[in-house]
């Protein structure tokens, strides 16, 4: 990987390619298949169950277009202490200069910091109006990143024992 600090900016579609999300990061690695990123949440704090997501945490972001995932490694705006990881399910991402696009596909993962796997939002996957081959891709990219938490590999090989 070739190290950069460009600028890069992040479009988040819906399943059928609609703009919901815009924000920039600053690009850290880039090879043929991914670019990782480091960003900062912008928006107002978020609450939820699993996590609350606070202004101005630092988000270590990576990127495939040949995977059905993307990653976001969290750290806490006061501390950078880890607090996890939130895995997107999307449809494989376009890398190009300067912009990052993916499909969100609904389907998420959290990870805690100690390998706690709590898949989130499967009633509205379930909902979507996709093919069967998206659907089957979803699936199989959530078993591809909970295998890949359970082996601990990377970028998950910083969860505590």
């Amino acid at each position: 990987m070739v190290l950069q600090t460009e600028p890069i900016t992040v479009i988040k579609n819906d399943h059928a390619g609609r703009e919901i999300l815009r924000y920039t990061g600053r690009i850290l690695a880039r090879d043929t298949t991914s670019i990782t990123l480091e960003a900062r949440f912008s928006r107002a704090d978020v609450h939820t169950p699993y996590h609350t997501f606070r202004t101005g945490d630092r988000f270590i972001e990576w990127f495939y277009n040949d995977r059905w995932y993307n990653v976001f490694q969290m750290h806490d705006v006061d501390d950078d202490r880890l607090k996890g990881w939130y895995c997107n399910i999307t449809r494989p991402a376009t890398l190009s200069d300067g912009v990052i696009v993916a499909d969100d596909l609904a389907l998420d993962l959290f990870v805690s910091p100690g390998g706690v796997l709590s898949v989130l939002d499967e009633g509205e996957f379930a909902a979507l109006p996709i093919d069967d081959t998206t659907r089957a891709g979803a699936r199989q990219a959530l078993r591809d990143l909970c295998d890949r938490v359970i082996a601990r590999r990377a970028p998950f090989d910083l969860i505590s024992p």
